[in-house]
């Protein structure tokens, strides 16, 4: 069973510092700085993202299951993508359980801190990944203009 993901004030803190550094290119690991409009405010809210690319397709993964910016992104249909000078208007294509699994399976190999969100292991069957893919919406990524 995979772990129950809260927010609290430590780790909004936390997300605000890496969406920081993720938007000066300083943050580890490809993070990066998410903008989507809010669906019910209309303001922008950011946050840190690892995207992936898998088969030469880039992909945004959400570990911790539909949380704010993904409700947000689904209303939206698109959303800014900053990582050091590089800012980038992108639109976005939710994926079937099915096309989301591999893309799922590899996010958790390659990002150890979501292990313990996800509830199949990261060396396990894509059948596996199918199965908790609903949880963990996937987008496929297409660059804006």
């Amino acid at each position: 069973m995979a772990g129950t993901y809260k927010t609290s004030p430590v780790r909004r803190r936390i997300d605000r510092i890496m969406a920081a550094l993720g938007r000066r290119g300083l943050a580890p690991a490809g993070v990066s700085a998410l903008t989507v409009v809010g669906r019910r405010t209309g303001e922008p809210h950011t946050v840190p993202v690892t995207p992936i690319t898998v088969g030469g397709r880039r992909y945004l993964v959400a570990p911790y299951g539909a949380v704010g910016w993904v409700h947000n992104i689904r209303a939206a249909g698109e959303a800014t993508l900053e990582r050091g000078s590089r800012v980038e208007r992108i639109r976005v294509e939710e994926l079937t359980p099915d096309a989301a699994a591999p893309v799922l399976k590899e996010y958790v190999r390659l990002v150890p801190l979501v292990r313990p969100h996800v509830a199949a292991h990261h060396e396990a069957d894509v059948s596996a990944f199918v199965a908790v893919a609903p949880d963990h919406p996937v987008f496929a990524l297409t660059t804006v203009g």
